[in-house]
């Protein structure tokens, strides 16, 4: 199993740490050794976990938006997208908790037309305005390379969640399944279609990253 590049030095630190104890609570025997072993333990297999690569086919599917990352489907609703269309979108959120990968991927093939990052507030990720008041990145996908069909993506930082890493620029070419970036410890991902998009999900799904398809364009 890979462990993201994010991840690395967490989980290298919480396993030196363990060892550290684990060799004092061995040679000395005290009991506040023994438990302090067990804590990092539990912390590494954590660690582990969270920053873990999955295994995943990442087979491309032409014609409908993947899921771009794992967690429970916990919006979806029409809004007024106020930062890049400022009309009425639908709005599908996907809420990651602790236990998910936090790995994010690019949902659909196209042109990333804009790319912006917001600093904010640190709301719990499935607050209603977490959206527009917390950390977060917004970027949209011109998905025909013609302006016709755009999808915005935003990533969020939640409460926990204090660093919100992406990897994709303005201007760039993506492809469905690529890797986006990835949000530390607890965040939510936003997804923007124009109205009569025909949503394939509903609330209290649970959705897997590159595989489970979100909407059909």
């Amino acid at each position: 199993m890979r462990l993201h590049k994010e991840g690395k030095t967490f989980v290298k630190t919480t396993g030196i740490v363990f060892g550290v104890f684990l060799a004092f609570a061995w040679y000395y025997g005290l009991v506040w050794l023994w438990v302090g072993a067990a804590v990092f333990f539990i912390l590494f297999i954590f660690m582990f976990r969270f920053f873990r690569i999955p295994n995943r086919s990442f087979m491309p599917v032409k014609g409908v938006i993947l899921s771009p990352c794992d967690g429970k489907i916990v919006i979806i609703k029409e809004v007024e997208e106020t930062e890049y269309f400022k009309d009425r979108r639908l709005q599908v959120s996907v809420f990651m908790s602790i236990n998910n990968v936090h790995i994010n991927w690019v949902p659909v093939n196209g042109k990333v037309k804009y790319f912006r990052h917001h600093h904010g507030k640190y709301l719990v990720a499935w607050h209603p305005k977490s959206s527009e008041k917390n950390e977060r990145t917004t970027f949209v996908v011109d998905v025909d390379n013609k302006g016709i069909v755009e999808i915005l993506f935003r990533q969020i930082a939640g409460y926990v969640a204090r660093r919100i890493v992406t990897y994709v620029k303005e201007g760039e070419l993506v492809v469905q399944n690529q890797q986006l970036g990835f949000i530390k410890f607890g965040s939510r991902m936003d997804l923007f279609f124009p109205l009569g998009t025909e949503i394939c999900v509903k609330e209290g799904d649970c959705v897997k990253g590159t595989e489970t398809v979100i909407a059909k364009l």
